[in-house]
């Protein structure tokens, strides 16, 4: 029956928005290595997108490379000549090197190639960044002119300590400008400042906040946001709403006779009048006006019924200050470096908090669902898909440089040991260490997308 309620064109949207990002991603990755093996008068055999096992969707040859989209997408490979990688073409190691292969160049060139992917993901994230400043702007609702503090929208989040009102003033010491870093900073952080009631108060986050939060729950809905109270933004032609008798910027002030005067105040009243008929009143100007709600068995607003909720508005409202910035090609530029350092900054601090057994982190880890899942289901963004795919690449840069044989990282640490020592690993060595470090790889990956879809993480 679960599989009747499934919004197909909206998981439809998100897949190939998905499967656009990672494609982008991993043609740049590669060619990255392709371009640096080139440089040094290595012979490329093949250059795919996904994996072939078996057979290719399209392939063709074009001088000594083979270029191909294979049916497995899980990523997608180089194969350099002379290599010990996920092709194990044993046969071909075992004639005699040959100049044009990877074994035979210097261990510095070899340490170039294998570098070439990341340097080309963490470029690529610099320049989207900067791409996505100067067309869209940064966005910053300036967190000290929230006029009515925050909104508490998480039971969790209440569990912990705050409370609805509540202005932040510094997380883990650090003053936050931008509402919009709040959370990101907050979910790998061990403590919040927050003025209530006029005095500060100092709200202690327990190390298993991230756990806490996987286990409660999986979804896009918000943490803290924004309170403000409830204004009228319109209906839908011949909805529920259209019927109200009500006109754009109606406050809502009360349901019944309880006073009703922030949104979250709305919702909470409507969710105990299930079924039911209530009186609503509204301010218009100086006017006070009653309305009839005739409310449904979910305890939500009308059918079709808008409210003013978007920054720009609530800035006219004097709820907030919001501003956008657009950047110039020369200001984009080093903006995008400092954007992308910090996004890094913040994936490597909720790395540690996974890698940390205690804070249950683990427990969040997922896979092409959750990666899926982070995409607009309700039309095709392109602000928030560049966005998206520039934190993927830095995703991408950062595991892909873990001392992991299999990876970039592992073929670096070999590499610069050989630097260091003056003696090359023998391509038996290679071959065993490419071996355990694919195991670990499909290890992971079934771990994570096993995560996904049945929570295994999380004790399902």
């Amino acid at each position: 029956m679960e599989l009747l309620v499934i919004n197909w064109s909206s998981v439809g949207l998100k897949v190939a928005q998905l499967l656009l990002s990672l494609s982008i991603l991993v043609i740049l990755h590669e060619f990255g290595h392709y371009i640096t093996a080139k440089w040094f008068k290595c012979r490329v055999e093949k250059f795919y997108l996904f994996f072939d096992p078996w057979f290719s969707i399209v392939k063709k040859k074009v001088g000594e490379t083979v270029y191909g989209i294979g049916w497995l997408p899980l990523g997608g490979y180089v194969k350099i000549a002379g290599m010990v990688d996920e092709s194990m073409d044993k046969e071909a190691l075992k004639q005699p090197p040959q100049s044009w292969e990877f074994r035979s160049k210097p261990a510095w060139q070899r340490l170039i190639i294998m570098l070439g992917g990341v340097t080309v993901n963490i470029i690529l994230a610099f320049i989207i960044y900067a791409g996505i400043l100067m067309v869209w702007g940064e966005k910053k609702i300036y967190n000290n002119s929230l006029k009515y503090g925050i909104a508490v929208e998480d039971s969790l989040m209440q569990s912990f300590g705050f409370k609805d009102g509540d202005k932040i003033i510094s997380v883990n010491g650090k003053t936050i400008d931008n509402f919009y870093s709040v959370i990101p900073n907050l979910i790998v952080s061990d403590s919040v400042t927050v003025e209530r009631d006029g005095k500060t108060e100092n709200i202690l986050l327990p190390k298993s906040l991230i756990g806490k939060l996987v286990e409660k729950k999986r979804s896009d809905a918000p943490l803290l946001g924004i309170r403000f109270p409830l204004w009228f933004g319109g209906a839908e032609k011949s909805s529920v709403a259209s019927t109200l008798g009500m006109q754009r910027w109606d406050k809502i002030i009360k349901v019944d006779s309880v006073l009703t005067p922030y949104l979250a105040d709305v919702a909470r009243e409507l969710e105990k009048k299930k079924n039911s008929t209530v009186t609503i009143t509204f301010t218009r100007g100086q006017q006070e006006l009653t309305s009839q709600w005739a409310i449904d068995s979910v305890g939500s607003l009308p059918a079709g019924m808008k409210i003013i909720g978007k920054p720009e508005s609530l800035d006219t409202a004097g709820v907030l200050k919001y501003d956008v910035k657009k950047y110039g090609f020369f200001e984009a530029l080093p903006a995008g470096v400092l954007l992308a350092g910090e996004k890094l900054g913040w994936y490597v601090d909720q790395f540690k908090k996974i890698l940390n057994p205690s804070t249950g982190a683990y427990k969040g880890v997922g896979g092409f669902k959750a990666m899926g899942s982070v995409f607009s289901g309700d039309g095709w963004d392109w602000e928030h898909f560049w966005n998206i795919t520039a934190f993927f690449s830095i995703i991408l840069a950062f595991m892909n440089l873990l001392p992991i044989p299999a990876l970039d990282g592992g073929h670096v640490l070999f590499t610069l040991g050989e630097m260091v020592t003056g003696r090359k690993p023998s391509e038996k060595f290679l071959e065993y260490a490419q071996i355990a470090g694919m195991v670990i790889l499909l290890a992971l990956m079934l771990y994570a997308n096993g995560n996904d879809w049945f929570g295994w993480g999380r004790g399902k």
